[in-house]
């Protein structure tokens, strides 16, 4: 259940403090800063994930390859190579990616 909706765009959330973490995108507001390169995030757990870069930590590694990551999610995206699933599918054109964006920009 996701009783929280944001007034600017409709998305919905199960917690309060998620949509307000949500609707400072809208407001461009970041008040999270990286001390090591500027670049500002939205949430404290944006800025520590990005912090993983900054000190080399890739603690997600693949057992097919070797291939190690800082997001999970990269590394789940790096699988469907190895797995041949790709999830996101062109209803139009038939066409399928391995990752969301890639369909967004086809």
């Amino acid at each position: 259940e996701r009783p929280h909706g944001c007034a600017e765009c409709g998305k919905s959330f199960s917690g309060k403090k998620s949509l307000r973490i949500h609707q400072r995108s809208h407001a461009a507001e970041r008040p999270y800063p990286c001390a090591e390169c500027g670049k500002s995030f939205n949430c404290h757990s944006g800025l520590v994930r990005h912090q993983m870069i900054h000190r080399g930590e890739r603690p997600y590694k693949c057992a097919e390859c070797g291939k190690c990551y800082s997001r999970k999610e990269h590394l789940q995206n790096h699988q469907r190579l190895h797995t041949g699933e790709r999830p996101f599918a062109c209803t139009a054109r038939g066409k399928s990616f391995i990752r969301k964006q890639n369909l967004l920009k086809h």
